[in-house]
């Protein structure tokens, strides 16, 4: 199993039907509820669907109908309200959090939630030998999760923490009965919660379907008694599901730019938002010189990121000047400016001794990165040093880097905002923890032992002010060393057909969010 990106060879494990789905769904209003609901994720579902390890777009979507955690958050705010939880604690500011389940919880299977679900969950988060992705976004400040009958639990904290609230999120509650000692089965499409929607078909690259979970009873019932996800990573038959007069999907994601017009004449509504969505650069530090601050450096310096956006992006973007999209309240400019000056970076080469340097830049295949590598390569060609592109899809790439693949550098995108958007996590994701910095690119010793401590004392820090400061240190720092550094932040398309879809909005992270949706005025 892949312990980051979570792909997995899925295929020959999930219960498949391979028949044609196409056409529109139905969306006649019944009362508050739609008939049915087709759309559109620009990700392939072939990927892990372990709650606790994904980080593939079309799973984590998913997941969010289908699962629930104690605490859940608005899509777009992530400000929290109470999900398995009967309510949220009153007072977070101490070392002790105590939740009480939402009486008459059930999975998907018609048994109860107990309080040995959230323990066998949490035992699993929090194991080093499991190290899935989200004990990412819980260590260092959550010690344990303790019974306290069958509908309570107490959670342990090392440290006061500002966001705990905001972190729980990040956790869904899965069934011990249905789990335990066989995540297998998660990984391979088994979908077993206590949300609003039951999974009950996996077609792998091409759909998965849901029906209303009739015995949920929490804050956000189902709209739809079924929904249809088409998987369909190439942009222009993924458009075409939302084009025209009678458009066969009633919502699409990752809306390239260059469609937005158009669709636009269609009569859809097509939004962008910002968000942590970003095309950044990973260097190899076991591999000279790319254990060469100077050289990294260098290397973004070569990068016209206007130009990226422009051209790669038509627009729809914002440079990296800080770790943090500058669009995000959370984000402050670090003091390293890796801003476009191919004289600087010739500068930066010559200071470390680098001459003739061959690069080959591995990238995935997504539309967004496929439009911005060859201005990567052209600003690095332009400094004299040979650049080789190595093209693959995001699977073939990822699973030659947990195979231990000596890459030299690697350009795709991420987004972490899909699971929180405070500075913490959004920095964590990548930095700590299963993240990309350690499991791939490598990098230890001081500075990487100084980051983690500045952001471990930011995490324990109450006073706000303290905390930002100590943020800034970190933001700092991520600049000076630029192991994993953003070039470009990407704003992200959603398009749909207001005639039968409204409630909803364009996220700043992929995916969609159908839990407040609701029939549009043709519908």
């Amino acid at each position: 199993m892949l312990r980051f990106t979570g792909v997995a060879g899925v295929a020959a494990a999930f219960s498949s039907s391979l028949a044609a789905c196409g056409g529109p769904a139905s969306t006649n209003a019944t009362g508050d509820t739609a008939e049915s609901i087709t759309a559109v994720i620009g990700y392939g579902n072939n990927q892990t669907w372990d709650p606790l390890q994904t980080a593939s777009a079309f799973s984590m979507a998913a997941i969010l109908h289908s699962y629930e955690s104690l605490v859940e958050g608005d899509p777009i705010t992530r400000e929290p309200y109470a999900g398995l939880a009967k309510e949220l604690p009153a007072d977070v500011s101490g070392t002790s959090l105590r939740f009480e389940l939402r009486d008459g919880a059930k999975w998907h299977d018609g048994k109860p939630v107990t309080a040995d679900d959230v323990v066998f969950t949490y035992a699993r988060a929090l194991d080093p030998e499991e190290n899935v992705l989200v004990r990412t976004f819980l260590t260092p400040w959550l010690t344990e999760v303790r019974k306290i009958d069958e509908k309570t639990v107490e959670f342990v904290l090392a440290q006061p923490f500002p966001y705990a609230l905001q972190r729980l999120q990040t956790v869904k509650i899965c069934p011990k009965h249905v789990f335990e000692g066989k995540w297998d089965a998660a990984v391979s499409g088994t979908v077993v919660g206590s949300g609003p929607y039951k999974v009950v078909e996996q077609a792998p690259l091409s759909h998965t379907r849901f029906e209303q979970f009739a015995d949920y009873n929490g804050p956000r019932p189902a709209v739809y008694k079924s929904m249809l996800w088409n998987s369909i990573v190439e942009a222009s038959p993924r458009v075409a599901k939302i084009s025209g007069a009678r458009p066969a999907a009633q919502i699409v994601e990752n809306i390239p730019p260059a469609n937005a017009d158009q669709l636009a004449k269609d009569g859809r509504t097509v939004e962008f938002a910002d968000g942590g969505n970003n095309l950044w650069l990973m260097f190899n530090t076991t591999h000279a010189p790319f254990d060469n601050k100077l050289v990294r450096q260098a290397l973004h310096h070569a990068v016209d990121r206007d130009k990226m956006i422009q051209v790669g992006l038509k627009g729809k973007g914002t440079a990296g000047t800080s770790f943090i999209n500058p669009k995000l309240p959370v984000s402050q400019e670090a003091d390293n400016d890796l801003g476009y000056d191919p004289d600087k970076a010739k500068s930066l080469l010559g200071q470390a001794g680098i001459t003739n340097l061959s690069v080959t830049l591995s990238t995935t295949n997504t539309t967004l990165v496929a439009d911005c590598v060859n201005v990567i390569k052209e600003g690095w060609d332009a400094i004299g040093v040979t650049t080789t592109l190595d093209t693959q899809d995001t699977k073939a790439l990822f699973s030659k880097l947990d195979g231990g693949f000596d890459f030299q550098v690697v350009a795709t995108t991420q987004n972490a905002e899909q699971f929180g958007n405070d500075p913490d996590l959004l920095i964590r994701y990548y930095y700590a923890g299963a993240g990309v910095v350690p499991k791939y690119a490598k990098w230890s010793g001081p500075d990487q032992a100084k980051l983690i401590g500045l952001l471990d004392e930011a995490a324990a820090e109450t006073d706000e002010g303290n905390r930002e400061s100590l943020t800034k240190q970190v933001l700092d720092m991520l600049a000076d060393q630029a192991v994993v550094y953003p070039l470009v932040f990407t704003q992200l398309g959603t398009a749909w057909d207001q005639k039968t879809l409204s409630g909803v909005r364009a996220q700043g992270y992929p995916g969609i969010n159908l839990n407040q949706a609701k029939p549009g005025s043709g519908a």
